[in-house]
């Protein structure tokens, strides 16, 4: 039997000493973890359901102050777009003014 059950005996799995590379172990929490970087500034994080909650919540955030010159580059960048657009479908300005 000894013969056996050296062959027939599973082998002892191997345990390694894992250490992340530029993980020092003083920091917060588990370094395993993705978490995105700005889930603490978001609103609509975690809410609850229902149509009415979601809609009261994005009301809520329209309302919030936010950075003017943000809005400003958006609507920039927007009124461009368009204008790209309609000169590639080649729009025609001239049925807006009466000749």
């Amino acid at each position: 039997m000894g013969m056996l059950s050296k062959i027939t005996r599973l082998r002892k799995n191997r345990s390694f000493e894992y250490n992340p590379r530029y993980y020092d172990g003083k920091g917060k929490g588990n370094p395993f973890k993705m978490e995105p970087k700005f889930d603490q500034f978001r609103s609509t994080l975690n809410t609850s359901r229902g149509l009415k909650r979601k809609l009261n919540s994005a009301i809520e955030d329209t309302k919030r102050k936010g950075d003017r010159n943000l809005k400003i580059r958006m609507i920039v960048i927007v009124a461009i777009l368009v204008l790209i657009f309609l000169y590639i479908i080649d729009f025609d300005l001239s049925i807006f003014f009466t000749s």
